[in-house]
């Protein structure tokens, strides 16, 4: 009899992880977070439940391809041009610094080990997850703040160039090829994505304007691209295809129908494969396996994600001329890790690049900084907003009252030009001819205004 383990195996995840994630909601954290619990105490760790097999692997891999086609989507080119350099440098030196922090620590607790390996467990620590900053800073009232403008373009640019270092490192993992091929791949892949972007760009709208197709239609036609696009970056240039669907994304996001496009995807992906894909991180979990050695490799991925980002991004903003209030407040911002890295992860465990001793550091950090980030933004801005001035864009304010100035200049103007051509003059901008004698205009109106208005009586006492 064939078994239908598999299809209770997917139903249990998909149901305990709601739950889970129902829970997570319910105390101001991420729905990630109950769904990595949810495969920790499924799996072998705690009620055995569920077993990893390759079925759920498979799966697990199409949830990560739609996630990153999911992040191209929702990925503002628009806001990634106008973050301007100060945004670009911070997201610059917060992958930077993660990245040396996180392979100085794989290569001590390796005792030297393979560069590539100690590198790629750096990545891991590159990638910023912002959603649970926005929220936390939305309740602030923080949101539109240059430190929280900040945030938010910097975090954007993170993720691209941690996508970008991943892209590296995954090619130059495979063996046989020269250094000068892969960044030839590489740049050709990227190019090839450019210009496709382009130019489908253009076609579609044409497209749908004309042949005016169904939207639905428009949702299959695009999340097939997403697939064929990660499978061709994949196996035609050397690209880690969670990279590919990423771009997919970028491209149709330029499209009139992204919005509902992203709307299906997330349906796919919240109901069936997303729960399936972080489940399947806790599941490979092994608590047991946690020695003295692994709990305080644990400890330090813990501090290291914390201390990297605040002093990475901290210090960019600071050399862009942020107060040191602002400096801590980008820092502490950029400090929560969440999808990227998960999906950073697996993807090192499936290429060999990554050994399954790191996983549950991993996953103890991707929690951890998740719960301590919205902690620590409501400890470093203040508590009564009147009393912050540290977020006050001083040369915004300056050029919006000049530009005030102007306005009123002009309209009082362009009032007195109304004035003179009407015959109004209220408040004596005509000078009166010599002798007293009243303007033509002037005694036209008067004589207007004495015809129609009654004589009065006399009444004689």
């Amino acid at each position: 009899m064939e078994s239908y383990q598999y299809v209770f195996d997917v139903a249990i995840i998909i149901l305990v992880t709601k739950v889970f994630g129902i829970m997570s909601k319910r105390v101001d954290l991420p729905e990630v977070v109950g769904s990595l619990i949810a495969g920790l105490l499924l799996g072998p760790s705690v009620f055995n439940l569920v077993q990893p097999s390759d079925f759920l692997s498979m799966l697990s891999e199409l949830g990560v391809i739609v996630l990153m086609f999911s992040a191209g989507l929702q990925t503002d080119i628009g806001e990634l041009k106008k973050s301007g350099k100060a945004a670009f440098f911070i997201a610059l030196v917060g992958v930077l610094v993660p990245l040396a922090g996180g392979y100085a620590l794989a290569a001590a607790f390796n005792n030297g080990g393979d560069l590539l390996k100690n590198l790629f467990v750096g990545t891991v620590f590159t990638a910023t997850s912002v959603s649970i900053s926005v929220e936390t800073l939305k309740e602030l009232g923080k949101l539109s703040t240059r430190s929280g403008n900040a945030i938010l373009g910097a975090a954007l640019i993170d993720d691209v160039l941690g996508l970008i270092l991943l892209t590296l490192i995954t090619s130059a993992s495979t063996g046989g090829v020269s250094l000068w091929m892969v960044l030839a791949k590489i740049a050709a892949f990227f190019a090839v994505t450019a210009g496709m972007g382009y130019f489908l760009h253009k076609g579609i709208q044409k497209w749908m304007t004309s042949a005016r197709w169904n939207r639905k239609r428009f949702a299959v036609v695009s999340v097939a691209f997403c697939f064929f696009y990660a499978y061709v970056a994949e196996t035609v240039f050397g690209v880690a295809d969670i990279i590919g669907a990423f771009c997919a994304g970028l491209i149709i996001s330029n499209t009139a129908r992204a919005i509902y496009v992203q709307s299906q995807c997330e349906t796919l992906s919240y109901m069936f494969l997303s729960p399936i894909f972080f489940a399947s991180v806790g599941l490979k979990v092994v608590l047991s396996s946690m020695d003295a050695r692994v709990v305080m490799l644990s400890v330090g991925f813990v501090l290291l994600a914390i201390i990297t980002k605040v002093v990475g991004c901290g210090l960019g903003a600071k050399l862009f001329h942020y107060t040191n209030a602002e400096s801590l407040r980008i820092g502490v911002g950029m400090i929560s890790r969440g999808e990227v890295a998960l999906i950073v992860t697996n993807k090192g465990i499936a290429n060999g690049m990554i050994d399954s001793v790191f996983l549950a550091p991993i996953v103890l950090m991707v929690v951890a900084s998740t719960i301590v980030t919205p902690i620590l933004l409501r400890a470093v801005y203040p508590k009564n907003p009147q009393k912050d001035y540290s977020d006050i864009v001083h040369s915004d304010l300056v050029e919006n009252f000049q530009e005030a100035r102007q306005f009123d200049q002009a309209a009082q103007s362009m009032l007195e030009m109304n004035n003179q051509l009407h015959g109004n003059d209220p408040q004596g901008l005509r000078r009166k001819p010599r002798g007293g004698a009243t303007p033509s205009g002037d005694k036209a109106n008067t004589a207007a205004g004495q015809k129609n208005c009654p004589k009065k009586s006399s009444n004689k006492a």
